[in-house]
């Protein structure tokens, strides 16, 4: 594989990891420093926030993570290692980092659907969903390559044993 696909791959894979960076660094304060003022109000709907806030910010560590270890995988191909235990275990990351990521998301959900109910605002408990369903469809998708891999290993070890 040319090194210009993978490299276009790792450009992609740093821009996708700026955006969320950006959002908290500079939204997601933001929105802490109203819940703060909401909450000096009296106004128990920011705990609700504060929690939406907490699951946010945690979720960003696996996110980080999986971006890691699909740029490493990346650099894994580009040395020819594509077909190598490493790039299973890359593939395993990326999996239970989705997986974190949707489970983090559902616990999110009840918050989510409470300020929904207050703010007459239902669309946003589609937006809880969207996420978690995408996440999982990164773990499912992940975990199909993780096999189909495992298995390509093993037919390659078979071939390199019967020459």
């Amino acid at each position: 594989m040319k090194r210009g696909s993978t490299l276009f791959l790792k450009i992609a894979v740093v821009i996708i990891g700026t955006p969320i960076l950006a959002l908290c660094i500079f939204l997601l304060p933001q929105i802490a420093n109203e819940a703060i003022e909401a909450a000096e109000r009296g106004s128990e709907l920011a705990y609700m926030v504060f929690g939406i806030l907490s699951i946010m910010y945690l979720s960003t560590i696996p996110f980080y993570v999986a971006l890691y270890q699909a740029f490493r995988l990346l650099s894994y191909i580009d040395k020819n290692l594509a077909f190598s235990g490493l790039s299973v275990r890359a593939l395993k990351n990326i999996k239970n980092c989705a997986i974190t990521i949707s489970c983090l998301y559902v616990v999110a959900l009840p918050f989510v659907y409470i300020i929904a109910e207050w703010d007459d605002a239902p669309g946003l408990v589609l937006i809880g969903m969207v996420i978690s369903g995408a996440s999982m469809v990164i773990a499912i998708f992940a975990a199909v390559l993780q096999r189909l891999l495992e298995e390509a290993i093993n037919i390659k070890s078979e071939n390199d044993l019967t020459v």
